[in-house]
């Protein structure tokens, strides 16, 4: 048996799907003999020329496969795309030895990248990490019968089902209701309204803990500084304050003039009384 190969390699379902759809369907349905012959080829014989005819002829069910996840809001394209992916990979790996038909082998494979790919895509925040919450998030949503909430009974159900806390069916359940907001709001928005996280999320410098720390530590500081002043000679305490703390700042050449000095010899008694003071601050 032998397939145009060459008439879907410039093909893909991006471009033109109802195309592609067309084209796929006429590579021919395997009978079992046909794939065993196929995937013995490629296992023992490493035959890519084989391994191209059994993903061909497979890829009308992995449009099949889907179709059943067209609830997320994802193109149909990109999960036929990443379908793909898995049916080559379940090629790469089937043991035509084992007894089971591809399709049964494959189906894994080729679920497992579109579960990657919605995940991945179908919020901006992953909403499903661990192994459990992944299985959570997509049976929660084909048991749900309505857009309304479930009931106690329900989610209990549920929760023994799967074999998870009644909790995270509950916190999956608001994941899944919830939907993606722009931090700053949106530039067609109403900004009197106040609905953006920007407007009600906790300022970092908020948390009452940190306040009264910050102001014990001001506090603490500022009784140091004024010890360390107190503890210096008249000159030095004047030329600190005329130089660092006064709104108008002196130079060191109005100081020298002040004090009939040189301007380095008020440079070194700035330094000295800034050791001093910086000994009394790090005590």
């Amino acid at each position: 048996m032998t397939t145009d190969v060459m008439a879907i390699t410039s093909l893909t379902p991006g471009r033109d799907l109802d195309s592609y759809l067309s084209t796929i369907s006429h590579f021919p349905i395997l009978s079992a003999e046909e794939e065993k012959a196929l995937a013995e080829r490629f296992y023992y014989e490493q035959d890519l020329e084989a391994a191209r005819e059994l993903v061909l002829c497979h890829l009308r069910f992995v449009v099949h496969l889907a179709r059943s996840y067209q609830g997320y809001g994802l193109s149909q394209a990109d999960l036929i795309q990443e379908g793909n992916v898995g049916l080559m990979k379940a090629v790469k790996r089937f043991d035509p030895n084992v007894g089971v038909r591809l399709v049964s082998f494959a189906v894994h494979w080729i679920k497992a990248e579109m579960h990657e790919f919605i995940l991945r895509n179908w919020r901006i925040v992953k909403v499903a990490t661990t192994k459990a919450q992944r299985k959570l998030f997509f049976n929660l949503r084909s048991r749900k019968k309505g857009l309304t909430w479930l009931n106690s009974e329900e989610t209990k159900a549920i929760a023994d089902d799967l074999g998870v806390p009644v909790a995270e069916v509950t916190r999956m359940e608001g994941r899944l209701a919830a939907a993606d907001t722009a931090f700053d709001g949106y530039s067609d928005a109403d900004d009197e309204t106040g609905t953006a996280p920007v407007y009600y999320l906790a300022a970092p410098e908020s948390d009452p803990a940190d306040i009264v720390a910050d102001e014990d530590a001001l506090a603490d500081h500022t009784q140091r500084l004024n010890a360390g002043m107190a503890d210096l000679d008249d000159r030095s305490r004047d030329i600190l304050t005329k130089r660092w703390l006064s709104d108008e700042k002196a130079t060191l050449h109005e100081l020298a003039a002040e004090y009939g000095v040189s301007a380095e010899r008020i440079r070194q008694l700035e330094k000295n009384a800034m050791k001093k003071l910086k000994k009394v601050l790090a005590a």
